[in-house]
């Protein structure tokens, strides 16, 4: 063997190395969207939690990553994406800490916020660093594998969640939820900071941070009264600051457009709208994501605050999603290479079917003979589904618009995913707590957790419906 294949040899197991550390970043980031909703009722026990604070642990978690993604994608072109990942992934592991540590609701809130943004900061140099280390079939198998990552973790998080609870108890089990991220952290940011490579793409490239506090400004000011809306009895602050949220996007796109006319680098750019499938992309992105993370918040609640089961039976009520969400994954590339946007109508339409069986079942069933048998087969139709949509969706979109602009493209895509995650989330808690009545008798928690637990689950399938519509705004094929 000669010195440069000897060479070679060892720079690819480097980068295949490289690339186990960058599938642990992704596996940690997106286990934490779904493993907090079985630590929801402990946290809501243990802490004294108010409904509202339950919606924003998970929904500011999810808002605060959707906004890192883009600007941390500038940051890395400018610095390396190397830094951007290792500087994200160790306010990552240290605000984790935090979150177990949090003696009362709003420092877990707080701390939520920052997790979710650490976890934005270091998603998005994963992609890059895949595109730096390899080319070809490698770069395919790369991504491959980086999909499969994120439906096993964000399928995997309500089980996992649940088993540790079940180890440990309600208090110590969802300070656990959290602190199981130090020593994974830890260790993958020293294995970052010795196997990733350095060096930065773009040093020109620069961050819109005026468009990126008026978009965030304006998605604060939407969740805000939608989750503490139904708490404190609607009053005219909600209305005003809804309307406060329309104003500020619509500064927002006049801004983007300056800064795209002036040769900037607008945080969305506007030109990516002038394709209206596009367009219907996004949108469909926020709404499918909207619709199928909110049903384990739901299910969660009413497993374990309505019924009285554990956490650990909460998980396994939501096994079948996972399963299939693994399995529909596996398949889902090649199968999309063959049939094209068919096998996403497929996927969408099993979700919507899936979830719709769950609402129907819920409403046809008394609450107190619920039992997660009844869902476990519409539960598993829905995660095959999943698995099909969410692995070659960003592609379908991606491939409306110019390939100049497809990393552009990727970012405002997965930024909606995250916002339609927090958004959903906010819809959902706010049909839940806000129909929920107690009477009188034996069964009265079962009762009303039943009744609303059915209503969310119905907002659930109108937006996964709704996400089917949409699904048909995307290409044939993304070639």
């Amino acid at each position: 063997m000669t010195a440069s294949m000897s060479k070679t040899v060892v720079t690819e197991r480097r980068n295949w190395l490289a690339l186990a550390v960058l599938l642990v970043g992704a596996f940690m980031a997106l286990l934490d969207t779904t493993i907090v909703n079985v630590a929801i009722p402990a946290i809501r026990t243990r802490l004294g939690a108010s409904n509202a604070t339950l919606s924003w642990i998970v929904s500011g978690y999810a808002l605060a990553f959707g906004l890192a993604l883009i600007p941390a994608g500038r940051v890395g072109d400018r610095i390396g994406h190397k830094w951007v990942f290792v500087a994200g992934l160790s306010l990552f592991t240290l605000v984790s800490l935090v979150c177990g540590l949090a003696a009362d609701d709003m420092q877990l809130i707080s701390a939520r916020a920052v997790q979710g943004l650490a976890g934005g900061m270091f998603f998005t140099p994963i992609t890059a660093l895949i595109q730096l280390m390899f080319a070809d079939r490698k770069r395919a198998r790369a991504f491959a594998m980086m999909g499969a990552t994120i439906g096993f973790s964000v399928a995997l998080g309500p089980l996992v969640g649940g088993l540790i609870i079940a180890a440990s108890g309600g208090d110590a089990g969802w300070r656990l939820v959290f602190d199981v991220n130090v020593p994974l952290g830890a260790l993958a940011v020293v294995a970052a900071v010795v196997l990733l490579p350095a060096g930065a793409e773009n040093t020109q490239s620069g961050a819109d941070w005026p468009g990126l506090v008026l978009l965030s400004g304006a998605l604060v000011a939407l969740l805000t009264p939608l989750i503490q809306g139904q708490q404190e009895g609607w009053p005219l602050w909600t209305y005003a600051s809804m309307a406060g949220a329309i104003a500020l996007l619509v500064v927002f796109a006049l801004w983007e457009r300056r800064v795209e006319k002036a040769g900037g680098n607008p945080l969305v750019p506007p030109r990516l709208f002038a394709h209206a499938s596009f367009t219907g992309g996004v949108v469909l992105a926020l709404v499918y994501f909207a619709a199928f993370t909110s049903i384990f918040f739901t299910i969660a609640l009413l497993w374990q605050a309505g019924l009285g089961h554990t956490a650990l039976q909460s998980g396994l009520v939501v096994t079948p999603f996972a399963i299939g969400l693994i399995g529909g994954a596996s398949q889902s590339d090649a199968l999309a290479a063959r049939f094209g946007r068919t096998v996403l109508v497929a996927g969408v339409g099993m979700v919507a079917v899936g979830i719709t069986a769950v609402w129907l079942l819920l409403a046809l069933t008394p609450s107190t003979g619920y039992s997660g048998w009844q869902l476990a087969a519409p539960l598993l139709l829905a995660g095959v589904g999943s698995g099909l949509f969410i692995s070659p969706n960003v592609d379908f979109i991606v491939a409306t618009v110019a390939p100049e602009d497809a990393g552009a493209g990727s970012g405002v895509v997965g930024t909606a995913q995250r916002v339609g995650s927090a958004i959903g989330i906010a819809i959902i808690g706010t049909v839940l707590f806000g129909t929920l009545r107690f009477s009188a008798g034996p069964d009265a928690v079962a009762l009303a957790f039943g009744h609303s637990a059915t209503l969310a689950t119905a907002a659930s399938a109108g937006l996964s419906i709704a996400a089917f519509v949409l699904v048909f705004a995307l290409p044939k094929r993304t070639g």
